[in-house]
Order: C-alpha cells, then structure tokens, then sequence
C-alpha cells in the first residue's frame, strides 16, 4: 500500500489524490488493534523476562468509539468546507503543540494538564488558530466526559494520522487536566519556523528538541508531519500547503523537498486570482507557486546530519512510517506519568 512515491508517477494532484483514496481506504479495514482497547490506566513494571501489565479499568472509555466520533467530525467537517481542506492537519497540531513544551531537564510542560484550553497557553502565538481545533472536539469530549482533555487532544492526533493512512501510533489513555493554566510552563518553547539565518534557525530547531530528549533522526522524522494540512496567513502569517495531498500522511514532504527546486516567494494570489507583491514573512514556493516550503525546512537539506535522514525517508516511506510512529508516539507521552502511558521499548498493546 505504501509503494507510489518510490514510481515515477506524475505529479498531477487527481492521480495523487486517487492513489491515497485507496491507501486510506485500506488503512481503515486495517484498524490497529489499540483502538478497540478500553482502558483508562496502566501500569508497566519490568522484570528479567517480560513487562508485566495491570489495567485499572474504572470509569473506562472505549477509544474505538472516540475515534468513530472523532472522524465524524473531521469528515462532517469536510463536507462543509469542500475546498479540499480538513482538520486531519489541525488535530496533527494541536496533539504537537500540546505535547511540544515538554523539558527533560525538569519535566515540566507535556501533554499532561490538557493547559492548552486555559492561558496562557491558548493565547500563544504558536497556538493561533488551534481554537478551532479544541472547539471541534467539544462535542466528543461531552459525549465521553470520563475522557480527560489531556487524552483527547493528542488522540485526535493519533487518529489524525491513521485514518489519513498514516502508521498506527503508540498511545494509551490516563492524562489528567489542570484546573487552570497555573502551571503551564514559559512561552517560547515551540519552534520557530525562522530564526533570521540558517545557522540560527537549525541552532534553534535542535535547541527544542533537544530539550525534549529527541535527536536528529527523530527530529526529522517529527517534521515530516508536515506532510499534512497547510499554513494560513491568519494564523501564522505563512501561506499554503506543503504537499498536493494534504490530506494523506506520507513521505511526499521529503520527496517534494529533494526533488523540487524551491525559490523565495515573491507574489501571492489574492482572492481575486490576481498576482500581488508578497509581504507575509520569508517563505519558498515551488515552481507552480502552489506549494511552499518554511524556511527551517528548506535548510533542512543545508544540514549535513539532518540532510541525510531526510534522503533516508524520500526514499523509503516504510522506514519514514517506522521512525515517526516511535517519535510522535514518545512525544506524545511527554510529561504524563509512566503509570499512565508507561513504555518498554514496544507500544502496550503489542506485548502480547
């Protein structure tokens, strides 16, 4: 199902669009077993032979039926909109930044509190337009009250990725909410897509990173969720999607970065269809003009170590599959307590 960006197929947004019509199609007659899972805890301890797992299963709530209602509202959605966009990137999001102010150094921020929902948090300006996102999901959250806010919106993330044909994700249920956003931790700890300089921008990217225990390989992997949704001016000033299927997760982001020649965008289409001076922040284009490249990932392929993973996953969508479902799965578990999401080199649910 995985195998058309390793053809020489053409770059024509129908044949794209129809060849991941049916990978996401046969993604959902192959749901992962995680989503059937009723649980609320668990707890993981290690011996010298296997983990031992206890499930506490009080107040349970069926993520089989969070994620129906989940993709009832993300193709509703769709419906309404009938431009070719969705929330399948949005919820992407929110799950990442959610998750994405997490430091090792003092296990502050993560996804644990659900803080997003209160300020400070909802009024940072690398959350612009994630409202959208939190207001969706309020529906689900009454139809399963026992589900903490904390849970549902990185599992919006993990169904967002896998019912775009996306690999199944590592997850488990057991977030708790904050009250308020008392403890959510500084502003600044997202990433920045610029910097000023390469140099700097690449200083940057590892800097936040590297303050959630991630390296390179993983960072890259992470950033090919760019694969999906696309940037709006009134969010964070850039313009477009990154890839001519937005809707599918897959490794076209990294394809589309080694093998298109990005240029400084320097005209924009108003919504009259005519070309104007372009006055958002620096970003590239393709040459169609349709598709647009941030600057942190066009340098990207400036950087010796982190050029190298990116040629790995232009190559080899499997491989990319494997690297970013470990990855989101560990960001994801940021700051949420081991006997809620606890690890062992393997997702729970494939220990037996």
């Amino acid at each position: 199902i995985h195998t058309y960006t390793q053809l020489s197929i053409s770059r024509d947004k129908t044949i794209v669009t129809m060849m991941n019509a049916f990978r996401i199609g046969a993604k959902r007659f192959a749901a992962p077993a995680a989503i059937t899972a009723t649980v609320t805890t668990m707890t993981i301890m290690t011996t010298n032979q296997s983990p031992i797992i206890t499930m506490n299963e009080s107040a349970a709530t069926d993520l089989k039926k969070v994620r129906e209602a989940i993709v009832s509202i993300i193709e509703d959605d769709m419906e309404k909109r009938d431009n070719g966009t969705s929330l399948y990137g949005t919820f992407i999001r929110l799950a990442w930044h959610a998750s994405g102010t997490y430091s090792k150094a003092d296990q502050s921020g993560g996804s644990n509190g659900g803080r997003m929902r209160f300020q400070p948090e909802s009024k940072w300006g690398a959350n612009a337009g994630l409202d959208v996102a939190r207001d969706a999901l309020e529906p689900v959250k009454a139809q399963f009250p026992s589900l903490s806010y904390a849970d549902l919106y990185t599992y919006a993330g993990v169904v967002a990725v896998e019912e775009a044909g996306g690999p199944n994700i590592p997850f488990s249920v057991g977030r708790t909410d904050a009250d308020d956003g008392s403890t959510s931790p500084p502003d600044g700890r997202l990433p920045d897509a610029d910097k000023g300089s390469r140099s700097s921008t690449m200083q940057h990217v590892r800097d936040v990173f590297y303050r959630m225990g991630f390296n390179d390989r993983e960072i890259v992997a992470l950033l090919g969720a760019h694969a999906m949704g696309r940037c709006h001016e009134d969010r964070s000033g850039y313009w477009g999607p990154w890839t001519n299927a937005e809707n599918t997760f897959s490794n076209e982001y990294f394809r589309l970065l080694v093998e298109e020649r990005w240029s400084p965008k320097m005209t924009h289409k108003n919504k009259g269809g005519s070309s104007e001076p372009w006055t958002g922040p620096d970003q590239y284009e393709d040459s169609t003009g349709n598709l647009m490249m941030l600057p942190s990932d066009i340098f990207l392929m400036a950087d010796p170590e982190f050029k190298k993973y990116v040629m790995l996953y232009a190559k080899d969508e499997d491989l990319f599959f494997k690297d970013f479902a470990l990855a989101f799965g560990k960001l994801l578990a940021l700051g949420v307590p081991l006997a809620a999401v606890g690890s062992v080199g393997k997702p729970w649910y494939q220990f037996w």
